[in-house]
């Protein structure tokens, strides 16, 4: 047989729609699984190729699956693709604050109120929601504790709003800033009466 005038053209075909080629590959396929005597292929793959890709569709359906999900909102502003975390160098240590923070798990008012402990979301500050992002960006009480995470950003880079940035640019900052910070509602309050007084 020679192949010297053949035309070879690749194109896309629907599977199971009776196409005579695709079905035959189709059953095939289907025989040599079944086949307890048919070699495996896959032993000419090298095992770390199979490991990476096994490890990829992991990432990709996790990121479907986050991305998907109503939980974990807050957590996903700071974190919102999953390769990129997994690939992050955070070799810090992980303290309560921090935690709070980027998960929205803390004793803000917002979430004491929604859990009702207490009797109002406001901040002591004034008339707003107490929440992670009042008080990363708004918050007059965490004025000093902001300026200083500024100021170390603004040495190296511009002032961002993003807390994606916050984490992927200035994890160590953002983590100085997190610490210093009193997340406990009633701990705010001294803090700014100390200020006052």
């Amino acid at each position: 047989m020679t192949t010297k005038n053949w035309k070879i053209k690749l194109r896309w075909v629907k599977a199971h729609a009776g196409v005579r080629g695709n079905e035959l590959a189709d059953k095939l396929a289907k025989e040599a699984v079944a086949n307890k005597n048919t070699k495996e292929s896959y032993k000419i793959i090298p095992k770390r190729v199979i490991i990476k890709e096994l490890g990829d569709d992991s990432v990709k359906k996790w990121q479907t699956h986050r991305t998907n999900s109503t939980k974990g909102i807050i957590t996903k502003d700071f974190f919102p693709d999953v390769k990129e975390r997994l690939n992050m160098n955070m070799n810090i240590n992980l303290t309560q604050n921090f935690t709070a923070m980027v998960t929205g798990h803390g004793k803000t008012n917002s979430k004491l109120h929604r859990f009702k402990i207490i009797k109002t979301p406001i901040c002591p500050c004034g008339n707003i929601d107490q929440n992670i992002d009042h008080l990363t960006f708004e918050c007059k009480f965490l004025n000093k504790e902001r300026n200083a995470l500024k100021q170390s950003i603004l040495k190296t880079n511009e002032w961002s709003t993003s807390k994606r940035d916050l984490i992927k640019k200035h994890i160590k900052e953002f983590m100085k800033f997190t610490n210093a910070i009193p997340l406990d509602q009633r701990n705010a309050e001294q803090n700014n009466c100390k200020a006052k007084c």
